[in-house]
């Protein structure tokens, strides 16, 4: 073992210890972290306006701070743009994260030098647990391929802005930077498509261990590497690959073509990284659920899915939480956000330590009919298909057919992106209807009440949703295909690439 290696095995180890201490006391923790933003954020004028000097416990806080979205929060947030210090944190943020919400368009998150060390210790610390737990890996030894977004940043009023994944990219500290690809310059390019050829041809000798970015573009950075390489499998061109991070989609219904393409399996470690803070992280590559950051710059309030909107919402810290039950998570951060409802579902998989898994958006749902099917479901229904029929899957999305020409009763509407076009669609289309009756007893009940008649599957023509992606302006690292929605905008645009079939 070489000394680099020893080195960060003897640091990761040290380090992880130090992190079970911290998990299995989170509670505690976060008491001590809320206490904190409060005393530091007193004499700022959200403090201010909001009383922080009588506020003494939790409770207090709840009642006279109100649970925020982004546009609930603009008149802060502009005010911070324009260079105005002191308004939701001490001073100015050192950055804003430029990011496009699903409900508020573009959004500018503010990270302050406190709330960016949460990024990148969540980070670093997501891959000293790797290390800590296969004491024999290399990864350090070779190359870490990160699908990011472009390091280049504009000023406003003297706040540097620019995409989050390349903000983190001036931060990286310098004993890690000759493991990082791609380079500064290449990581700028645009557009993203560009981008993705340049690195298909120069990273392709490369000695890549890790590689890490959303499903849908690790898949077509793959497929393009292969195409280029004339290799059969990613293996065969990056022998010591072994571990990919993922994270911003859930994996599953991607999982069966990327072990095609990568040739082999390789460990997984799923991340929950946001604008608004690194919130969790998978610690056992062993297991599934990710460890909450209860320790590091953010402060956590759940409301259960069905509460979301009712007001006053019941919010619960994070003693008060259950598992196996959906809760959108409102964050109080180090950055100056304060009771702001991020607009995901998370459900706990284990309370001691705290771990989750991300079950949905809030504003990605269909409820056309009061069934109210969320991401994971369709996500879960879909999986548990490609077990049992061997297909592969691109890209898709879910709308509701309210008024079908085709159908005497209304359906959801599957738009599918094959590999390969099946030849059993409907048999498909009735395992996946079947999955999603005993995930979802509302739409159950529809189905047996003939409300609802059972899903159709509409295939989509290769490349569709990467042409849907450009044609909207959504093409880029950090853009995902909206998995389900509640209206027929992105269908109706989709349905023009159905392709015909028996």
């Amino acid at each position: 073992m070489n000394l680099k290696r020893k080195l960060i095995h003897f640091v990761a180890n040290k380090v992880c210890r130090t992190l079970s201490n911290d998990y299995n006391d989170g509670i505690r923790i976060q008491h001590k972290l809320f206490s904190t933003f409060i005393e530091k954020a007193k004499a700022t004028q959200f403090g201010k306006d909001h009383h922080f000097d009588k506020i003494r416990n939790l409770e207090d806080f709840q009642n006279r701070v109100a649970v925020r979205d982004y546009e609930e929060l603009s008149l802060y947030l502009d005010r911070i743009r324009s260079g105005e210090k002191d308004v939701l944190w001490p001073g100015l943020p050192k950055y804003l994260a430029k990011t496009s919400g699903t409900t508020s368009g573009v959004k500018f998150i503010p990270l302050t030098r406190e709330s960016i060390k949460n990024h990148l210790d969540s980070a670093k610390y997501c891959l000293f647990n790797y290390v800590h737990q296969k004491p024999n890996t290399g990864i350090f030894d070779g190359q870490m391929l990160f699908l990011s977004g472009s390091p280049e940043l504009k000023y406003e009023n003297k706040i540097a802005v620019g995409r989050l994944s390349g903000i983190v990219n001036h931060e990286i500290p310098s004993w890690f930077q000759n493991n990082k690809l791609p380079d500064y310059k290449s990581n700028c390019l645009q557009p993203w498509e560009h981008k993705i050829d340049t690195l298909v041809k120069t990273l392709a000798n490369k000695d890549i261990r890790v590689i890490s970015g959303i499903p849908p573009w690790i898949q077509m950075y793959c497929e393009k590497l292969l195409e280029y390489t004339g290799k059969k499998r990613i293996i065969d061109v990056f022998p010591n690959l072994e571990l990919y991070i993922h994270g911003g989609v859930n994996y599953a219904p991607y999982k069966q073509k990327i072990y095609q393409l990568i040739g082999k399996e390789i460990n997984l470690l799923e991340t929950y990284p946001a604008s608004e803070g690194f919130i969790a992280y998978q610690n056992d590559y062993h297991h599934e659920g990710m460890q909450l950051v209860v320790n590091d710059g953010i402060f956590y309030e759940f409301i259960e899915k069905e509460n979301v909107f009712n007001h006053p919402e019941k919010r619960l810290s994070l003693e008060q939480v259950k598992l196996n039950v959906d809760y959108a998570i409102v964050l109080t951060t180090n950055a100056g956000l304060w009771a702001y409802l991020i607009g995901d579902l998370v459900r706990f998989v284990s309370l001691n330590p705290h771990k989750i898994k991300v079950s949905g958006r809030i504003s990605q749902f269909i409820s056309a009919f009061g069934e109210h099917v969320i991401s994971s479901e369709i996500d879960q229904a879909i999986s548990m298909a490609q077990k049992k029929h061997r297909f592969e899957v691109i890209e898709f999305t879910v709308a509701p057919q309210v008024s079908p020409k085709d159908n005497q009763n209304a359906y959801h509407e599957w738009f599918i992106e094959f590999s390969e076009l099946p030849k059993n669609l409907q048999e498909i289309a009735f395992t996946i209807n079947s999955n999603l009756c005993e995930l979802n007893s509302y739409y159950k009940d529809l189905i047996e009440g003939k409300l609802l008649d059972t899903l159709k599957i509409r295939p989509i023509r290769r490349n569709g949703f990467l042409d849907y992606m450009r044609k909207v302006g959504r093409l880029g690292e950090q853009f995902k295909v909206h998995r389900l929605s509640n209206d027929r905008i992105m269908a109706d645009i989709l349905s023009k690439d159905v392709i015909p079939h028996s």
